[in-house]
């Protein structure tokens, strides 16, 4: 009483106290005598003054509830025989996930600056626009001055506490949109923590109205690229011409000139010159930019496209770059021994369907079903594309993701409103009542199972990225003879281009198709055949060869054709000397028999004799090879027709084949999924 006593002949009439100075009424001592003590005062008298805001008496503004330490208003409120709900807050909590030891604090900190901000003595009673309130409050007590006055620390405390106090008001905006009182699922948004260089104010407006108006068709993550990418190039035209920087007086050349500096300039976060894809992005946000206000008639720009699609520069094409089945086998085991089972089961989705991350990211609860015969069958949200799709499944991510759902079905939680469909899903990665971050799930879950792999460079970095896995689906589709549709299928391709580059003839297949018509020893026959065992071909000819064996196969064989020589004008190839063929088109060549035979009946049928004979000749050069084929250099016993037919393997599609383990195989299943072919 003796503290209230002081306060309240000291300010007699509350209004004179909230004239005082901040540090004054939070009670922080200063150099000046007088002032000390009536910080003391207040510091004494803050019981009071919070028994005050109970009773309904007083509301505080936010920049004294926020550089005030400790408010202990559960502890007065508990005194006075309240019930402001903090304990159903916390019990709300824990069944979203949280631990009672950090969520008394994290809970109790927005709840009561709410509640002292706005008069409310209840948690219920709270609503968006007060949480909102809070937040900006946060935000803009972070980005002034107060901050390192109030909390003076080092530099990187300070951005620890601005991280700790955001993430207790995003905590908060969680807890209350899964209770029923925030209307829409909050987005964790945390400010960057570096100062970003100043830009000419009529500049960044213009840049500022394009990015809202983009927002409402794009991605965020898309927009932040934009963002960015607009903000480097004005802050460089600002350093180039500080007098007159704005947007009209922009020429082409300006934008030329800059693309070079980005070419020659190490980048400001990384110290490495950007790569080609980073250098496509700056141009192509440019080329936007222009492009759309200058043909929507906006006043300080262009008034036309200044930067065109020409000017991007070119992604090289590059190989899928697969994982090695070594490397895979160790990548898989350190994977099935992650601890997180969240970061397990999206890494076994990445691996066995090919799904990007932000699809396995956003997976449903009941993303799986399966096909009539049981094989489980793995449906995968709309992304990149826009479309959704069903793949098959291994049993192995199967299996992790029944684990999960079995943990997710009885989560207390509102559903989100996913960002591409605008449609209310359970999301199958969430915990603690939030969509866990592709960070979490993918990045360091394979940090961690790349170290334990030993699959690191000498820096300790990991060299296996997520989307390898993606490569290596494809890849493996397309050594295993899946048909480009289901590649395109598997991958969410939206053209057929995308896929082809999985389509086209994988270094092994080029390898084993060359060893098996220019390695001493291969079992070979044609015209042809003759030059390469009596090694007649010249070195210049075998180089080339070697470069492009691919590109020389015909339906039956191989044509061994330089391209000095001109193009072919026959299509005889069965009997010409560039004709080579090998035990794997064995098959192929006994279906040409069968139709040639047909076709020579049909002939004789329509007393046809010159076409009878020209069929009959190429069943004659057909018997021919399989001749030749079954008496192998160097072999004390033949090898008949039908044994050159069978070590000609069957190929299957992979969408089947890789739902089990090593050694396993399985017949594609009907319903959307390729049958096998040969």
């Amino acid at each position: 009483m003796v503290a209230v006593g002081r306060f309240t002949r000291r300010w007699p009439n509350l209004l004179d106290w909230f004239e005082e100075p901040l540090h004054i009424r939070v009670g922080a001592e200063r150099v000046d005598r007088r002032q000390a003590a009536d910080a003391r005062i207040t510091s004494d008298a803050r019981p009071y003054l919070l028994y005050l805001a109970l009773r309904g008496n007083l509301r505080f503004d936010y920049p004294w509830l926020l550089a005030a330490h400790v408010l202990f208003l559960p502890t007065k409120a508990a005194e006075m025989g309240m019930d402001i709900g903090l304990d159903g807050l916390i019990a709300d909590a824990l069944r979203l996930g949280y631990r009672r030891t950090s969520t008394q604090v994290s809970v109790s900190w927005p709840l009561t600056r709410i509640l002292l901000r706005t008069g409310l003595t209840q948690a219920r009673l709270i609503r968006a626009e007060h949480v909102t309130e809070l937040d900006d409050a946060v935000r803009a007590f972070l980005a002034s001055p107060l901050l390192a006055e109030y909390y003076p620390q080092s530099v990187n405390k300070l951005n620890k506490f601005r991280k700790t106090w955001l993430y207790r008001v995003n905590q908060f905006k969680l807890l209350m949109f899964h209770r029923g009182q925030f209307p829409t699922q909050p987005r964790k948004f945390m400010p960057v923590l570096q100062d970003r260089s100043p830009t000419p104010p009529q500049m960044q407006a213009i840049v500022n109205r394009w990015l809202a108006a983009r927002t409402a068709g794009s991605h965020r993550c898309d927009v932040k690229h934009l963002d960015l990418a607009l903000h480097r190039f004005m802050v460089w035209l600002a350093h180039k011409r500080p007098a007159e920087a704005d947007f009209c007086n922009v020429t082409r050349d300006d934008v030329l000139a800059y693309v070079q500096v980005l070419r020659r300039e190490p980048s400001p976060r990384t110290g490495r010159p950007l790569s080609t894809m980073s250098l496509r992005g700056h141009v192509a946000a440019l080329a936007q930019f222009f492009g759309n206000t200058g043909s929507w008639g906006w006043s300080g720009v262009p008034t036309h496209a200044i930067v065109g699609p020409g000017d991007i520069p070119r992604l090289p094409m590059r190989i899928p770059r697969f994982i090695p089945d070594t490397e895979l086998q160790r990548l898989m085991a350190a994977i099935a021994s992650l601890p997180c089972p969240y970061q397990r089961t999206a890494l076994l989705i990445a691996r066995w369907s090919g799904a990007r991350r932000g699809e396995i990211q956003r997976l449903a609860v009941d993303c799986l079903d399966q096909y009539p015969d049981g094989t489980p069958r793995l449906r995968i949200p709309a992304g990149k594309t826009y479309r959704e799709r069903i793949v098959p499944l291994h049993d192995e991510a199967a299996a992790a993701i029944r684990k999960l759902v079995a943990v997710r079905t009885a989560a207390a939680e509102r559903p989100f409103i996913d960002e591409v469909t605008r449609e209310q899903v359970h999301y199958l990665f969430m915990d603690h009542g939030r969509l866990l971050s592709g960070s979490y799930l993918f990045q360091i879950a394979l940090q961690k199972a790349c170290i334990a792999a030993g699959l690191v460079d000498a820096a300790g970095r990991r060299t296996i990225h997520v989307h390898r896995f993606r490569h290596t689906v494809g890849t493996q589709l397309a050594e295993r003879g899946a048909k480009l549709h289901t590649i395109m299928s598997i991958l969410g391709h939206s053209s057929a281009s995308m896929s082809l580059v999985y389509a086209q003839i994988s270094d092994r297949e080029v390898l084993r198709d060359y060893q098996a018509v220019l390695a001493p020893g291969a079992t070979i026959a044609g015209r042809g055949a003759e030059a390469i065992r009596d090694g007649k071909l010249r070195p210049s000819a075998i180089d080339w060869l070697k470069c492009n064996f691919f590109k020389t196969e015909l339906e039956l064989g191989h044509c061994l054709r330089l391209p000095e020589e001109g193009p072919c004008e026959c299509d005889l190839y069965l009997t010409c000397a560039k004709f080579v063929t090998t035990p794997a088109y064995a098959p192929r060549l006994r279906v040409r028999r069968q139709t040639e035979l047909t076709l020579a009946a049909d002939a004789k049928l329509r007393g046809w004799i010159k076409e009878e004979e020209r069929h009959r000749a190429i069943i004659s050069r057909i018997d021919q090879l399989f001749e030749e084929l079954s008496t192998i250099p160097g072999k004390e016993h033949p090898v008949d027709e039908d044994t050159l037919i069978r070590g000609s393997e069957t190929k299957k599609s992979f969408c089947a084949q890789k739902l089990k383990s090593a050694g396993e195989t399985r017949s594609a299943a009907k319903g959307g999924r390729s049958e096998p072919s040969t």
